[in-house]
């Protein structure tokens, strides 16, 4: 029997969507309102059809013309319509005229609602797929505070009325989960794909918020995402929440620098602070539309056949005070990285990188699931407005700086990389810093794991304190500082 996305159900076991729409209906307690906006009312319409709807829902609508929906909702600065804050104001305002029409007086037991969503299904042209924002705010008691589940989907079927099922289908999945799985959001998540498939639709940003989830960590969350093959990629910013990808990368020029970041490094932030002057003197770049990003592949997080998640967040704790973005991804090859960065721009991009990572790139047999090998690759590697930066070291052997001009590529690969070499893809950073060039993540990790010292400079500022403060990488040579006792407290309150 094939099993689903889920992992701890068979099909056989999952909720069918209209047993999910009965269960909330003959709760004479949940009562709310539905708001769709783009894809025709999908959502309700599971919630009428179950049966039992009248003691539910309050009020279903659309606001399809977009004067009466800027009447009711007001007018975005940027004049969009299918966008976070849309979503957010249409959540605020259907709940606001609840409270205000529904008495607590004559309703004390009632635990409110509102579920919403703003979409743009598939155009005539069937040039772009659809995309559309999705969330519920809802109580858990009756008077109790709001909790939030925010998500951003992307369409992947090529017809409307499809589109517009997979709508409805992913709304009740969210509606029943967000009452019923609270306190499982890890599974909450999953079962968003009851009835559905990842060749329907991808979910790439999702946050949660609210009382019932104060202990969620929403980076924790975009891990989930990843790992459960609902989207490829997720990023996150500097304040630990999740951002849509669209937001960060549309229209701009992208520096990207991969790593294991286990910890950040001198050498690392050396890299990126070399690499973005040089990118940001190109020509084509403009400064003001250009964004960094630390990226984390999936492969990368991986412990013992399974992904480490306390890891995972302590390198993000660290490169996060640094004021990076981290994105998290499952592209093992640099060319699907370049690839997913061009379903948002077609600026210029540049890869930061060390001269191991270069030489991997050149190696084939990474290359020989795709049909047409590494050529294919490297077709849509290099052929697009791309740059890679590379940061030179030292010979382990001889003692000699090894970068562009005489590294060593795999000997069938030789001509192949002159080409790219001598056709001003592959830049040397020449403005580096030879004391800083022996230091390695995993023999800083070593020294840290074994309670060695001499690791701490060579971290960036700041970097080692945190290490310690916080436990990191499995720190516990010392007790807590009084410092750190009071930090927590005072990050507590």
């Amino acid at each position: 029997m094939e099993i689903s996305i889920h992992g701890d159900r068979e099909f056989d076991d999952i909720p069918s969507l209209k047993s999910k729409a009965l269960k909330i209906n003959l709760n004479q307690n949940i009562y709310g309102t539905f708001a769709e906006i783009g894809a025709g009312q999908e959502t309700a319409r599971h919630f009428f059809r179950a049966g039992g709807a009248s003691g539910t829902i309050a009020k279903a609508m659309s606001a399809y013309d977009k004067d009466f929906s800027d009447a009711i909702y007001g007018i975005e600065d940027d004049r969009r319509y299918v966008t976070e804050s849309r979503l957010r104001k249409m959540l605020s305002h259907e709940m606001a005229l609840m409270e205000e029409r529904i008495t607590r007086d004559h309703n004390p037991d009632k635990i409110f609602f509102t579920y919403a969503n703003t979409v743009a299904t598939i155009d005539f042209a069937k040039q772009f797929k659809g995309h559309g924002w999705v969330g519920i705010r809802y109580q858990v008691e009756a008077g109790g505070e709001y909790n939030e589940i925010i998500l951003h989907v992307r369409f992947k079927e090529t017809d409307a009325r499809l589109q517009q099922e997979t709508l409805g289908a992913l709304g009740t999945n969210l509606i029943y989960g967000a009452f019923y799985k609270y306190n499982e959001p890890k599974k909450l998540l999953r079962y968003l794909y009851d009835h559905l498939d990842k060749d329907q639709l991808e979910i790439d940003t999702i946050n949660f918020s609210g009382p019932v989830f104060k202990n969620v960590d929403n980076r924790l969350m975009s891990l989930q995402l990843v790992k459960n093959g609902m989207t490829d990629a997720v990023v996150f910013g500097p304040d630990g929440n999740n951002v849509l990808p669209a937001r960060i990368f549309y229209k701009k020029n992208i520096l990207a620098l991969r790593g294991s970041f286990r910890p950040v490094t001198k050498v690392n932030m050396a890299m990126y602070k070399k690499s973005y002057e040089m990118f940001i003197a190109e020509n084509k770049v403009d400064v003001k539309k250009t964004v960094v990003v630390f990226e984390i592949t999936l492969s990368n997080l991986r412990a013992e056949g399974k992904i480490d998640e306390q890891d995972f967040i302590d390198r993000a704790d660290l490169l996060c005070a640094l004021g990076q973005s981290v994105m998290i991804s499952n592209f093992q090859e640099y060319f699907k990285v370049v690839e997913y960065f061009s379903n948002y721009t077609k600026a210029r991009m540049g890869l930061a990188m060390g001269v191991s990572n270069l030489v991997d790139i050149f190696d084939e047999k990474y290359y020989r699931h795709i049909s047409g090998g590494i050529l294919e690759a490297f077709g849509k590697l290099f052929f697009k407005d791309l740059k890679v930066y590379l940061y030179p070291m030292f010979d382990p052997k001889t003692g000699n700086l090894i970068n562009s001009e005489n590294l060593k590529v795999y000997p069938r690969m030789k001509e192949l990389y002159k080409f790219f070499k001598y056709n001003g893809k592959v830049i040397d950073i020449e403005d580096y810093d030879e004391s800083i060039m022996n230091i390695f993540s995993r023999e800083i990790l070593q020294m840290i794991e074994k309670g060695e010292t001499g690791w701490e400079n060579m971290l960036p500022e700041g970097t080692a304190d945190l290490i310690k403060d916080y436990r990191l990488f499995g720190y516990t040579r010392r007790p807590l500082k009084p410092l750190t006792l009071r930090r927590r407290a005072a990050k507590k309150k």
